[in-house]
């Protein structure tokens, strides 16, 4: 193994795990292939932890891209491929393993830059790239389920005139790019992200003696980044959060769609108009011209995507057609077993990761 690259791959892992513009909590993952083994960043491990915690899972290459080859559903989570002597942790490999090795390059870095999905959700999205990534070799997928059935999409439309593209735009995602280096990928991945700088607008201040009378006697509390307050006080950016999911991590962390309070709702009645409709309490409600409010106990990753959300929609404009993901795509990943395990390493850590950010 080339130590020297592994290291590099870490110290950028916690670089852009570091910057909520391109990962938010245990969302994005990186690998690099060396030794016919693909390392890989583990289920619900957050990257901006790399240098601190062990987060890398090493998996048998060749039988994994057998194993896609022969349709063999073991390829979706990878598990049974994992080389156990080297992961002493006995952690899961990412449901985005085999994303990673169907790319020929070395290094694969997969985020979820908030410039990215802003342009990936709309319906226009594809007509945007044309003009914005003019000059990359790049591909378009539309939105697939993570996992094995997005893999099999990016294969599919990976290689022209036999050569792989090295950035590839999901829809309703986020982006992977690939190359051979460390230093190849990080410089790709700052040109493709600067290229897809999306206009910003500056949301309304918030409501602070408004919210904070709110959260008196109840179980909301404010969120832990001031910035997740704009999609709430921007009417625009709730708007388009009031029409649905717009990628997949809000829906694991955050639920379906966005839940906007009704003029004077409190928390406790927005609660009970779930509670009746036989729906869980909301992760996170936005009070319109106020700011947002998160459920106490939520987690860090919830507080997290509360600030994507508030991140993209703000770079959606009003007059954009989005594509929302459907009733089915919600439900499969809500109901997915990969998805679930995530969610409960991160409720079960969500205290370390705090400690982490603020150290």
């Amino acid at each position: 193994m080339s130590r020297e690259q592994y290291n590099a791959l870490l110290e950028l892992s916690a670089e852009i795990g570091s910057d909520p513009a391109l990962v938010q909590a245990a969302g994005g993952n990186t690998s690099i292939k060396q030794d016919g083994m693909l390392w890989i960043k583990a289920s619900g491990t957050w990257l901006m932890n790399a240098l601190a915690q062990n987060i890398m899972v090493p998996v048998a290459l060749a039988p994994l891209l057998q194993a896609l080859q022969n349709k063999d559903p073991g390829a979706e989570k990878a598990q049974s491929f994992v080389l156990d002597d080297q992961n002493p942790a006995n952690l899961r490999p990412s449901i985005e393993t085999t994303v990673h090795a169907v790319f020929p390059q070395t290094i694969v870095v997969h985020v979820h830059c908030v410039e990215t999905i802003a342009v990936a959700a709309r319906a226009d999205a594809q007509d945007i790239l044309n003009q914005q990534l003019d000059g990359f070799n790049w591909r378009y997928v539309a939105y697939a389920k993570p996992g094995l059935t997005l893999s099999k999409a990016i294969s599919e439309s990976l290689y022209r005139d036999n050569i792989p593209a090295d950035v590839v735009v999901l829809g309703n995602h986020g982006l992977v790019v690939a190359a051979d280096t460390v230093e190849e990928v990080s410089i790709l991945l700052a040109k493709v992200c600067t290229a897809l700088k999306q206009p910003v607008r500056r949301a309304p201040a918030i409501n602070m003696a408004a919210l904070q009378q709110l959260t008196i006697n109840s179980d909301y509390e404010f969120p832990l980044h001031v910035e997740s307050h704009a999609v709430a006080t921007d009417y625009i950016a709730r708007h388009i959060a009031g029409g649905g999911s717009l990628y997949p991590d809000h829906v694991i962390f955050l639920g379906e769609g966005s839940v906007i309070a009704a003029d004077n709702e409190t928390p406790a009645q927005v609660v009970k108009r779930y509670s009746d409709q036989k729906l869980p309490p909301p992760v996170s409600i936005l009070f319109p011209g106020y700011g947002v409010l998160m459920r106490k106990g939520g987690g860090d990753s919830a507080h997290a995507m509360a600030r994507c959300l508030a991140d993209v929609t703000a770079r959606i404009p009003e007059t954009a057609d989005i594509n929302y993901l459907t009733k089915p795509q919600n439900e499969e990943l809500l109901n997915w077993d990969a998805e679930k395990y995530r969610q409960a390493l991160n409720e079960n850590s969500s205290d370390k990761h705090k400690a982490d950010a603020d150290a």
